[in-house]
């Protein structure tokens, strides 16, 4: 599983990856997680808003950064 952060690196940034990580290992599942900062990458994807998480190529959310217990929804 490809878990995508989208940001500048910010501190919500940063939380968003770290609650990401937590919520793939709770969950068990085999994941790599990839930090983009390329703002062109970013506006390909339509993200207009960051931090985004995207998992497998699709944007599962954009503006904020998700708990963990919302990302393992996600993910599961």
């Amino acid at each position: 599983m490809l878990i995508q952060i989208y940001g500048s690196g910010c501190a919500n940034c940063k939380k968003l990856a770290e609650n990401a990580e937590t919520a793939a290992k709770e969950l068990g599942v085999e994941y790599v997680i990839e930090k983009v900062t390329d703002l062109n990458k970013i506006v390909s994807m339509g993200i207009m808003m960051t931090p985004a998480l995207a998992i497998d190529g699709e944007v599962k959310s954009a503006g904020r950064a998700l708990s963990v217990k919302e990302i393992k929804k996600l993910l599961a």
